[in-house]
C-alpha cells in the first residue's frame, strides 16, 4: 500500500489515512495492471484495494503476514479481516508451521517462506571502538526484552553493545538504565546498517514472543555474521548453526553474550556454512511458490552484495 505520511498515525485520521493510501494504491495498480500482487500485512487494511483490483482485473494476489498480524494485540482484534482476505488470496505467506495451520484453519492456502535472500545496500564504513562488538537489532517493540538486554550489558563491561531503534521509543526509566558500555545508535540508513553489522563480531536479536521470526537474525546470517538469538524452536530451526540462544532472563543473556565472545571463531565458521543453506532453501521455496501462481516466464536476477540471486 501507498503511504502517505502527511496523515500520521494518530487515531483521528487513521481512516482518512487509509482511505487516501487505498485510494492512490488502486491508481497505481490500474495504472500499471499487473498479473500478480504481492501485500504486506500487517496492516491488514492494505489488503483491500488490492482484493478490489483483483475482483477487477481478475489478477492473483498474496499476502506476505507478518507475524504481527496473528499475534500483536492490535491486530488479533481484526483477524477477522485477516481471515476474510486470506481465504481469497492464491496464497497466504507465513515464516513457520505454527502460523501456517492458522491460515488453514480458515480455509485458505498457506505457503511458508522462512526468509529470503537479503539484497543490501552499499555498506557505508563504520569504526567500532570496542575489543568485542555486538550490535543489538532493535526496534524498542513491546516484544523485546530491552530492559534485560542493558542490565545484561553492564554485567559485560569489557564488551560494546551498539543498539539500533529510536531512542525516543524508550521508556524513560529503561533509558537511565543504559549502561557507558552500550551505545544507542538511533535509525540507520540502509548503508549504514549494512556497515554496522559487517564490522560487528556478532549481532544480537531477541524477542520474549514465541513463533516470531527475527529479520534482524537472518540479516546477520547473509552478511555471514554470527547470531544470538532467543530460546524458542523456531528460532533454533531457523538458525541451526553459528547460532547461541538465549532464554528472557539476565543470567542466561549474559551467559549467551560470553559463549559467543568465547567461541566466537567456531560460529563465524557455521555461519558461513548456514548462509550457503539458506540460499539452496531459497532456491526450491521460489521455484514452488512461482509454480504455485502458474508464473513459468519471469526471471529475476538480482545482485546481493558479491552474491548473484537469480528466481
Amino acid at each position: 500500500m501507498v503511504y502517505s505520511p502527511v496523515w500520521g498515525s494518530r487515531y483521528a485520521t487513521i481512516l482518512i489515512k487509509y482511505f487516501v493510501q487505498s485510494v492512490r494504491t488502486l491508481a497505481i495498480l490500474f495504472r500499471d495492471r499487473p498479473r500478480v500482487v504481492f501485500v504486506m500485512a500487517p496492516p491488514v487494511v492494505a489488503c483491500a484495494p488490492v482484493w478490489i483490483y483483483s475482483l477487477v482485473s481478475r489478477a492473483q494476489f498474496v499476502i506476505d503476514a507478518h507475524t504481527g498480524a496473528f499475534l500483536d494485540p492490535e491486530w488479533k482484534r481484526v483477524s477477522f479481516l485477516q481471515r476474510f482476505f486470506s481465504r481469497r488470496a492464491t496464497t497466504t505467506i507465513v515464516t513457520n508451521r505454527h502460523l501456517g495451520q492458522l491460515v488453514e484453519a480458515w480455509e485458505a492456502e498457506a505457503t511458508i517462506v522462512t526468509d529470503v535472500p537479503v539484497c543490501f545496500a552499499e555498506p557505508e564504513h563504520v569504526e567500532l571502538s570496542g575489543a568485542f562488538n555486538v550490535t543489538v537489532v532493535s526496534s524498542f517493540a513491546n516484544d523485546e526484552p530491552t530492559a534485560m538486554i542493558l542490565e545484561a550489558a553492564a554485567h559485560c563491561p569489557d564488551i560494546r553493545f551498539y543498539m539500533t531503534g529510536n531512542p525516543s521509543d524508550l521508556e524513560s526509566r529503561v533509558l537511565k538504565s543504559k549502561p557507558d558500555n552500550v551505545q544507542l545508535t538511533g535509525f540507520l540508513s540502509d548503508a549504514r546498517y549494512v556497515g554496522q553489522l559487517q564490522t560487528s563480531d556478532a549481532v544480537m536479536v531477541l524477542t520474549t514472543r514465541d513463533h516470531t521470526m527475527q529479520r534482524g537474525a537472518y540479516e546477520a546470517v547473509y552478511l555471514g555474521k554470527p547470531v544470538i538469538t532467543s530460546n524458542f524452536e523456531l528460532l533454533r530451526t531457523s538458525f541451526s548453526k553459528g547460532t547461541v540462544y538465549v532464554d528472557s532472563t539476565v543470567a542466561d543473556i549474559v551467559r549467551g553474550i560470553r559463549e559467543m565472545r568465547s567461541d566466537v571463531s567456531r560460529f563465524q565458521e557455521e555461519v558461513d556454512h548456514l548462509r550457503d543453506e539458506k540460499l539452496q532453501q531459497w532456491d526450491a521455496v521460489a521455484a514452488s511458490l512461482l509454480e504455485r501462481l502458474g508464473v513459468t516466464d519471469v526471471h529475476v536476477k538480482k545482485e546481493c552484495l558479491n552474491e548473484e540471486i537469480v528466481v
